[in-house]
């Protein structure tokens, strides 16, 4: 068995923890980026050309590590029907990547959600609008109102209410932003805290650094794509609320579409009332596991050795591997 990624988002990191276990990796996706897999980190052993190889990938007896990057790039139609086995349970990806689907998720795990606005004409206060799935910031924005909600969705292509089955409007909750980076185990049955990040986004980051007069002069709108991640360790009286509110979400997943294993995030804010808001999940690897290649001080306090959420993977794999249980993780 050879473990496989696209080569985006996390695959450096896949690829490595996969090697750390003794696996063969295969990276796929566009030839530019062949030398930085193969040459600049040579974390690859084999490279294929292509954004889904399938039938060199079955060559191979290849498994498929899913990223962000790879469901965005396929989508989910076409990942649901591919033939290499799969990490994780396939089921999860339309509950993921649709945001109605997504809040019932949220809901039946008991977390404290941002209010949802069905009609834009109803917003009183601060709105984030995101479009649905993973696209890594891109397209949301902030709103005040109902004018300036229709104004700057004309952006998106959205001129009328008919348009807006395809995103969803939050209430925008003032706190510090924490994305709390989990692995479940399907076959341990443990929940374990990998890391924690927070995003450096473009370019709400760099309009923050512009005092806000001149802010206001030059006319600037805000922008949450995604540019890289910064570690957080979190105080220590606030971990067990984020530990709970993980093992919440695998219980519901358990009950709504069969479970849910491998490497998630939970997406939101703690407020000044040290309340943990979450507006959002990720239930794959995400990027923000990335500064993390050599372990965080979570997966240090439980492994004497270097653990990230990729070579957790790797670990997962081999266990399964070793036990006969390969079919009880791969779809």
């Amino acid at each position: 068995m050879k473990v496989s990624t696209y080569a985006s988002h996390s695959a450096l990191q896949i690829l490595k923890g996969a090697k750390e276990e003794g696996f063969e990796t295969v990276a796929f996706g566009k030839a530019r980026v062949k030398p930085l897999y193969t040459k600049y980190f040579p974390v690859a052993d084999y490279f294929i050309e292509g954004s889904y190889p399938e039938e060199e990938l079955l060559s191979l007896d290849a498994v498929v590590i899913p990223t962000g990057s790879f469901v965005a790039h396929l989508g989910v139609e076409l990942v649901e029907k591919m033939r290499v086995p799969y990490y994780g349970n396939k089921e999860v990806l339309r509950w993921e990547s649709d945001r109605t689907l997504e809040r019932r998720w949220l809901e039946r795990a008991k977390l404290r959600l941002p209010r949802v606005y069905e009609d834009p004409d109803d917003i009183d206060g601060p709105v984030i609008v995101k479009p649905h799935g993973a696209k890594g910031g891109k397209g949301y924005f902030l709103a005040k109102s109902p004018e300036d909600f229709w104004e700057k969705a004309k952006r998106l292509g959205i001129r009328d209410k008919d348009s807006l089955g395809g995103i969803q409007i939050q209430e925008y909750v003032l706190g510090v932003p924490v994305y709390p980076h989990y692995f479940y185990s399907k076959l341990n049955h443990e929940l374990e805290l990998m890391s924690i990040d927070r995003r450096y986004e473009s370019n709400v980051d760099a309009i923050g650094r512009i005092p806000a007069e001149e802010q206001l002069d030059l006319g600037l709108s805000t922008n949450y794509t995604v540019i890289g991640n910064i570690p957080i360790v979190l105080r220590e009286s606030l971990l067990m609320d984020v530990i709970e509110a993980g093992e919440r979400v695998v219980e519901a997943a358990e009950e709504l579409m069969g479970g849910l294993w491998g490497p998630f995030c939970l997406e939101g804010v703690f407020t000044e009332e040290l309340e943990f808001v979450v507006f959002e999940i990720s239930a794959r690897i995400v990027a923000g596991t990335n500064p993390f290649v050599h372990g965080s001080p979570y997966s240090w306090l439980r492994y004497d050795y270097p653990v990230s959420t990729g070579r957790r993977i790797a670990m997962e794999l081999r266990q399964a591997e070793d036990e006969e249980r390969l079919d009880e993780i791969l779809t």
